[in-house]
């Protein structure tokens, strides 16, 4: 049985956790790499702001797909949680390669 799109679950939850942190930071890690800056992490609160909202959600949706199935597949919860975690790292990467393209070009 497969988990419904937006379902509550564990996945879910630690999927929502990590693209909410990440996303926080993710728009800042391109231009505090290029500029050897740490202080640009957060140059951007606002953008900042809107990818911990973006990346939670997107977390949430991706975490609730994968985290199921890799609980079913290995038969724990600690494998949810790590299909969870996965599926939170989805919009934190394409958040970070956004940030990226926008600071390169």
């Amino acid at each position: 049985m497969k988990p419904r799109l937006g379902q509550s679950n564990l996945g879910a939850l630690v999927g929502a956790v990590v693209g909410a942190t990440g996303g926080l930071f993710a728009a800042g890690i391109a231009p505090a790499i290029i500029a050897k800056n740490l202080a640009l992490l957060v140059r951007y609160p606002t953008v900042g702001i809107l990818c911990l909202l973006v990346g939670g959600a997107a977390g949430w949706l991706a975490g609730g797909q994968i985290g199921p199935r890799f609980g079913a597949k290995f038969n724990t919860q600690q494998a949810e949680m790590a299909g969870g975690a996965v599926g939170g790292l989805i919009p934190v990467i394409l958040i970070a390669l956004w940030g990226w393209y926008m600071k390169t070009h």
